[in-house]
C-alpha cells in the first residue's frame, strides 16, 4: 500500500473518531457475514458504530489522543465500536451481544485513560454507571438528608395534626372528652 493511500486511512480514522477518546476493540473473525451485517444493525439502532481497522494505521491515528492506550491491544483482527451515550453503554450492548454471538472476542476498552483488557476487563466496564446514571446516585445521595429531615420534622406534627382532628370530630358529634389519669 502506498504511503499516499496510508495516509488518507490514517486522516479518515481521525476524521471519524473525532470527539472520542473512549472506545471498545473486539473482533469478529469468525463470526458469519450475516451475523456480521446483524451485530452491526442492532448496535447501529443504538448510535454505535463498528470499523474494521488496520492496527499500524490505526496506532498511527491514535498517536497523541486518548484512544493511544489502545495500542497494546491492537493486534490481529480488530474492531473499533465507539459512539453510544458513553464507552460504558457500549461495552453494556457488546457484553450483551455475546449470549447471542459467543464468538464475538473482547480485546478490551479504553475509559478515561484506564485500560480495561480481556473479556473480563470488558464485563467490569460494562457494569459501571453510565454519566446520567452517576449523577442521579448523587443526587439521591445529597438530597436523601434533606428528606429525612423533612419527614422527621413533619412526623410530630401530623401526629398532632392528627389528634387534634379527632378531637375535633367527637366534639361535632356531641361525645364529651375525659381526661385520662396517666
Amino acid at each position: 500500500m502506498s504511503k499516499t493511500i496510508k495516509s488518507m486511512i490514517i486522516s479518515e480514522y481521525r476524521d471519524r473518531l473525532q470527539g472520542f477518546d473512549d472506545a471498545t476493540l473486539i473482533s469478529i473473525r469468525g463470526v458469519s457475514s450475516n451475523d456480521t451485517n446483524l451485530i452491526r444493525k442492532k448496535l447501529r439502532a443504538k448510535k454505535i458504530e463498528i470499523a474494521v481497522i488496520r492496527n499500524a494505521l490505526a496506532r498511527k491515528a491514535f498517536e497523541g489522543k486518548g484512544l493511544a492506550g489502545l495500542d497494546s491491544l491492537l493486534q490481529g483482527a480488530t474492531a473499533l465500536a465507539y459512539g453510544g451515550e458513553s464507552v460504558v453503554h457500549v461495552a453494556r450492548e457488546i457484553v450483551a451481544l455475546l449470549a447471542e454471538f459467543p464468538k464475538i472476542e473482547l480485546k478490551g476498552a479504553i475509559l478515561d485513560g484506564t485500560l480495561f483488557t480481556g473479556k473480563d476487563g470488558m464485563k467490569e466496564l460494562a457494569a459501571f454507571p453510565t454519566r446520567e446514571e452517576a449523577l442521579s446516585k448523587t443526587v439521591t445521595l445529597i438530597l436523601a438528608p434533606a428528606g429525612k429531615l423533612v419527614s422527621q420534622t413533619k412526623g410530630p406534627g401530623s401526629g398532632l395534626a392528627g389528634i387534634i382532628k379527632s378531637i375535633e370530630e367527637r366534639l361535632e358529634k356531641g361525645e364529651t372528652l375525659a381526661r385520662k389519669a396517666g
